[in-house]
């Protein structure tokens, strides 16, 4: 009953005054009922400057919405990822979410306290069995086929793009004990991991086996982000490597933009897919974030170093020399996955310098592109084009790209044909497509329209792509790179070292 009475005072003196605003340049008036509290916060992304400004029905379920979890958190643990958001709300470190996050958050502070109350029967304590207990059980094995599902069932959390999905994962993973067998890791260096180690295990009657014990053993709660499927190759194995995985107890904790039953859909031979997707719904408790605002997008957004227009390469350049500084830009190889070595037209000072064609328009992936930001903070890239039917495998090229830059937290100089929105108009899904006028004969299409691009996967990976781009060029971004170069320990540069003769 007090908790109901403080309620109802918090939200009595939130309803002060009435709120005058603009929206792209035109004053409107709403009924909004606010206090006047303006401040710096961070956002389930970034922090911005916002004035605390709700409906009266929104603060109304926000309070009791927040004060009836932390009642029934009260009565668990004060630990987990809702009881920290509250901390880091009350410190100023976190803008205050909508009803949506707090769902998400209410879901991952019950799979955490499940996961505390049941470590010991899902063997997440990497100390807790002897070496030579889990050699008897792969020795049994080996004799008699076993399973032992994990008794808590993970977590598949989807939703548009920039509402907070990946901060939510990391405040998840943060507050879980340090001597469990866990791991968090972006969805396309896990797949890398995946192939590199079958690469390793070739020749073996069943690598998939072999491969999902090593993931296992090493993490049984898998924190995976971005989980996001382009590849046939990919789309192959997942059924048999999951199926080992969760057999041996493996509990998986997703992020995605997509709903299960929308994964891989169009693609090829996705009907060997589909058993995928039926084990993920029966191991994962599948959770919608239905926020409909992009939190990227509420930074202060500014040019930063994305330049539009063509004929551009020598302010790009300028602004390259800027960054390396009195360091020579030269020619250099970098090592990837499996032996592989890319080619770097020029670096220097953590920064690498690339014609679009040479990073997209080549049979390169995601293994390239986490090799290149191990070695590089920054990236400056010339001539990224308007995407289309024509140059289809580099818009995909693009958007792993920049997935991988940003996972890294690395900085973008570029040169474009336009903005990050227009880049992407002529790339539609197939709804959209449905919904784009009819033509009546070839003759009244417009020239533009021969290549439009009727893509599911590449119509929805789009929007992240866009809203990571604008992000990446906001202030609070540039402000957070600087922040990390600052960090880092200075280490004198030997370019010559590893550069190719010219």
């Amino acid at each position: 009953m007090r908790s109901v009475v403080r309620s109802v005072r918090q939200f009595r003196s939130a309803f002060q005054y009435r709120w005058n605003y603009t929206y792209d340049g035109f004053p409107i008036r709403r009924d909004y009922w606010c206090n006047t509290n303006c401040r710096s916060l961070y956002s389930l992304s970034r922090k911005v400057d916002v004035c605390e400004c709700r409906h009266p029905s929104q603060m109304i379920s926000r309070v009791m919405f927040a004060n009836a979890a932390k009642a029934t958190h009260r009565e668990l643990n004060q630990s987990g990822p809702l009881v920290e958001y509250e901390r880091r709300i009350s410190a100023g470190e976190l803008l205050d979410g909508d009803t949506s996050q707090l769902g998400s958050l209410a879901e991952l502070q019950r799979l955490y306290d499940e996961l505390v109350e049941k470590a010991d029967a899902c063997r997440l304590d990497r100390y807790a069995t002897s070496e030579k207990a889990g050699r008897s059980r792969w020795l049994w094995s080996r004799f008699i086929p076993q399973t032992s599902y994990a008794p808590v069932k993970g977590l598949y959390l989807y939703g548009g793009v920039g509402t907070g999905k990946t901060m939510l994962m990391d405040l998840f993973f943060d507050q879980l004990p340090c001597n469990w067998r866990k791991k968090r890791i972006h969805f396309h260096d896990f797949m890398l991991d995946v192939h590199s180690r079958l690469q390793k295990h070739k020749g073996v009657a069943d690598p998939l086996e072999v491969v999902a014990g090593e993931i296992s053993d090493e993490s049984l709660l898998l924190c995976l982000d971005e989980f996001m499927v382009t590849d046939v190759a990919d789309a192959l194995i997942l059924n048999r490597l999951y199926g080992h995985l969760f057999s041996d107890g493996a509990i998986l904790v997703a992020t995605s933009n997509r709903a299960p039953d929308k994964l891989y859909e169009g693609g090829l031979q996705r009907d060997l897919f589909l058993p995928f997707i039926a084990a993920l719904k029966e191991r994962c408790v599948v959770h919608e974030i239905g926020s409909s605002v992009d939190y990227r997008k509420m930074t202060s957004a500014q040019q930063g170093f994305y330049f539009v227009g063509k004929h551009l390469s020598s302010l790009l350049n300028q602004k390259f020399q800027e960054l390396v500084g009195e360091h020579r830009a030269v020619q250099q190889e970098v090592e990837v996955i499996m032996g592989r070595k890319l080619l770097v037209p020029l670096g220097a000072n953590g920064c690498a310098y690339f014609p679009f064609e040479e990073l997209c328009d080549r049979p390169l992936g995601a293994a390239d592109y986490f090799g290149l930001f191990k070695k590089f903070h920054t990236l400056a890239l010339e001539g990224v084009p308007i995407f289309g039917l024509h140059n289809r495998t580099a818009a995909y090229r693009f958007v792993t790209l920049v997935d991988v830059m940003y996972e890294n937290k690395a900085r973008l100089l570029c040169t474009a044909e336009g903005t990050p929105v227009e880049l992407f108009e002529r790339i539609v899904t197939i709804s959209d497509a449905q919904q784009m006028a009819p033509r009546t004969s070839s003759r009244s299409r417009k020239s533009d329209d021969s290549d439009i691009c009727v893509d599911n996967e590449l119509g929805f990976a789009k929007d992240r792509t866009i809203s990571r781009l604008t992000e990446m060029n906001s202030r609070e971004y540039l402000e957070q790179h600087a922040a990390m170069l600052a960090e880092k320990p200075v280490v004198q540069e030997h370019d010559n070292e590893n550069a190719l003769q010219a």
